[in-house]
């Protein structure tokens, strides 16, 4: 069976840090181009970051210089370090797994950036 397995979500105040973790089991996981997505209550689902099988990566402008993806192929891990956070970052965070003819989505973890 496939499964995707977040973690590392939490309380952080503004301005400070999260490394979010993914890690996939049931795939081939090199073959897979690795994204992040966020959602908060309400709101669609956005495409927050985003890792290439040759390591490319980009981002959404919102989180641009702030968030780095990274990906470790012999753990089968996905990475999102989350710095200088903001309230409006606040959301449940979903690891997804993708290539030609298939997808998959973790269960998410919810970061909330308050004081």
């Amino acid at each position: 069976q496939v499964q995707l397995v977040e973690s590392g979500g939490g309380l952080v105040q503004p301005g400070g840090s999260l490394r979010l973790s993914c890690v996939a089991s049931g795939i081939t996981f090199s073959m897979y181009t690795m994204n992040w997505y966020r959602q908060a209550p309400g709101k669609q689902r956005e495409l927050v970051a985003t890792i290439t099988r040759g390591y490319s990566t980009n981002y959404a402008d919102s989180v641009k210089g702030r968030f780095t993806i990274s990906r470790e192929n012999a753990k089968n891990t996905v990475y999102l370090q989350m710095n200088s956070l903001k309230p409006e970052d606040t959301a449940v965070y979903y690891c997804q797994a993708g290539k030609l003819g298939a997808d998959y989505w973790g269960q998410g973890t919810q970061v909330t950036v308050s004081s």
